[in-house]
């Protein structure tokens, strides 16, 4: 049976940065063959994104298929000499693991490959158990989980439901279940007006009062009022940009950016067509020109009350004595193509310290996941 720590501090120490592997699956790799997983590395470099490594890892052939979902990529270190120590180095220090990827999320995975092994050792497996791990959830996401669930389709194999290993909790391990995730559009803006000089403003049109006004209608915008599994919708401007050096000089266009993170009372259509209506009477009120390019990174979904989350609940209570609050909140993740294929939810590490300085996780929270992770398993397969 495996200790999750040495795995976990064994795949710290591959700076696997998106969109670089540096050998971080094969360690998984390594570990998941001695215990009879078949594995096979799936490279996919399409669409105009970098080539990610891939790996999707099963033991079982039978029915009900199990899967474990996550990353060992990880956000840059940022400036090194502000870490307590080395953020590849996997330093463990009065109990405390430290390193970048310690919570989002290599220690998740090393929990669930030693959780897997622990289930193994009880005697033969009652069905299928498999790894999606890809190396790009942290980039654009094109060449990772997605591209991994359609060769598992065209393979014929369905995954019959599975657990997200990111860093879900909050305060204790166990303590949230993510059933769903919110929707995130990015919205790039110009405005276009026409360039003049500041002594004669009316043989110009400026656009930065346009923008100006755009950016207050829309940050006043009430989207809705919430769900009853979600949270009300938020928008928040990222950037505006006007790029003038010149002091005389009215300029022609501005730019601004904002993120939109949407429930379920929005589809990506209904949301555009209300982000439009705003833009198109700040651009009749101002004469100038209003263009916005949308990049959808997800849509909102949820995984409705049922058997599924009452047995992880069940697990995660017979573990840490209370049962996991439901939530729909935070980013995206590989979720979001996975409940495509199967009832999926997100269960991991105390995500305090992820993509900070001084990444770091307590051994006995390692420890802990790895047993929830175990007790998932066996109810699992009890009654799938």
């Amino acid at each position: 049976m495996l200790d999750p720590l040495p795995l976990a501090q064994a795949l710290i120490r591959c700076p696997s940065v998106t969109p670089n592997d540096e050998g971080a699956l094969a360690v998984l790799e390594k570990t998941l063959t001695p215990l009879g997983f078949a594995c096979y590395r799936l490279a996919f470099e399409d669409d105009g994104a970098p080539r990610t490594e891939n790996l999707y890892a099963q033991i079982g052939t039978g029915a009900p298929l199990f899967c474990f979902a996550g990353h060992t990529d990880v956000v840059p270190p940022g400036d090194t000499k502000l870490w307590r120590h080395d953020p590849f180095g996997g330093v463990v220090e009065n109990g405390v693991l430290y390193g970048r990827g310690a919570v989002d999320m290599k220690a998740a995975v090393a929990a669930f490959a030693a959780a897997a092994s622990r289930h193994l050792a009880k005697g033969p497996l009652k069905g299928s158990i498999a790894f999606l791990i890809t190396g790009d959830e942290e980039g654009d996401a094109l060449n990772g989980t997605c591209k991994v669930l359609d060769w598992l389709k065209a393979k014929g194999v369905k995954l019959d439901h599975c657990i997200v290993g990111e860093p879900s909790s909050i305060a204790a391990v166990g303590d949230t279940l993510k059933v769903g995730r919110r929707g995130s559009l990015n919205m790039a803006v110009r405005v276009q007006g026409s360039q003049g000089h500041v002594a004669y403003p009316s043989k110009a049109l400026n656009p930065i009062p346009a923008l100006a006004e755009l950016v207050n209608r829309l940050t006043a915008l009430k989207l809705d009022e919430g769900s009853a599994l979600f949270e009300p919708s938020t928008l928040a401007f990222t950037s505006l940009d006007v790029g003038n050096p010149a002091t005389n000089v009215i300029p022609a266009a501005a730019r601004a950016a904002f993120n939109v993170r949407f429930n379920d009372r929005h589809t990506p259509e209904t949301l555009l067509k209300l982000l439009h209506s705003v833009a198109a009477a700040v651009a009749a009120d101002s004469g100038c020109a209003i263009a916005m390019e949308p990049v959808f990174s997800g849509v909102a979904f949820a995984l409705e009350p049922g058997p599924f989350t009452a047995l992880v609940a069940e697990a995660v209570t017979s573990v840490t004595g209370k049962a996991p609050e439901f939530s729909t909140g935070g980013g995206t993740s590989d979720a979001r193509f996975i409940k495509d294929f199967c009832p999926v939810a997100e269960l991991g590490l105390v995500n305090a310290t992820m993509h900070r300085t001084d990444e770091c996780v307590p051994v006995a929270d390692i420890e802990k996941l790895t047993e929830i992770y175990t007790a998932l398993l066996g109810a699992y397969f009890a009654k799938p």
